[in-house]
């Protein structure tokens, strides 16, 4: 027994003494990140920050504050496209944050493509608004403790015994349990949102969207760099994409990154 506690011990130190270093580099590169920026060298900002991202991707891991900053470095060096697609990353992971949305906001004002989007009805908006307000963990956080009170509501209603209370567990734990089903679906559908990335921006300059995925079809319109899409299908090196405005067609995938 003893000799598996001191080999359990072992590898704990192990693991321990390999993820210690790892994070403290990750800090210092981020310190050092942040240093270059506040001195006004945004491209070495940039090549650190990157750095940061890599490696993080390479654990399974993402960081909205690092998206953010990136893109923060990236808006100073003037690149534009580049800045748009890291906001809307950390926004991906941090919907909440009002200054990655302000940031965001701002950059789009400094894009070429002014885009008037589609209609879409008050409640959807409204909806989203609330959704937005939180990320996938944050909502399931709220889904776990409701259900907690919904249990307690449950237990109120079954084992006391005065009239009122028994009503109000009643009614309460009604409400309750709808509270918890909205938590759930609004938890669900934003990490799905982080899961299944359908969304894009235009790299490039100036890119063609065509009518087919076929450089000899006819051009539609041109999107120019910083501009989001949807990916609504792929074929081959193309991406079919649909704008704001509702309007469709397809563009090479090289124009486009993921968000």
């Amino acid at each position: 027994m003893k000799t598996k506690l001191i080999f359990i011990a072992i590898a704990i130190f192990g693991v321990l003494s390999v993820a210690m270093p790892v994070a403290a580099q990750t800090k210092s590169s981020a310190d050092a990140a942040s240093e270059a920026y506040r001195a006004g060298d945004f491209k070495k900002s940039i090549e650190l920050y990157n750095g940061i991202v890599a490696q993080r991707l390479s654990e399974g891991e993402e960081s909205a504050e690092i998206y953010y900053n990136l893109g923060n470095a990236y808006f100073r060096d003037n690149q534009l496209a580049e800045a748009i697609l890291y906001y809307e990353r950390a926004l991906l992971l941090n919907p909440g944050d009002s200054d990655i949305r302000h940031n965001l906001r701002f950059a789009r004002t400094r894009i070429e493509d002014k885009i008037d989007t589609s209609g879409s009805l008050f409640l959807t908006n409204w909806v989203n608004s609330i959704q937005n307000r939180f990320n996938s963990n944050t909502w399931g956080s709220v889904a776990v403790v409701l259900f907690i009170l919904f249990l307690l509501c449950v237990g109120g209603y079954l084992f006391l015994r005065v009239l009122w209370i028994k009503k109000a567990a009643f009614y309460t734990g009604i409400v309750v349990f709808a509270l918890m089903i909205v938590a759930n679906l609004f938890a669900f559908r934003q990490k799905n949102l982080q899961i299944d990335r359908n969304t894009g921006i235009v790299m490039a300059a100036a890119a063609s969207i065509r009518t087919s995925p076929d450089t000899n079809s006819k051009e539609l319109f041109q999107l120019h760099a910083g501009t989001k899409v949807k990916v609504k299908d792929t074929d081959g090196n193309w991406y079919e994409i649909e704008i704001a405005n509702g309007s469709v067609g397809w563009i090479p995938k090289e124009n486009v990154e993921i968000i």
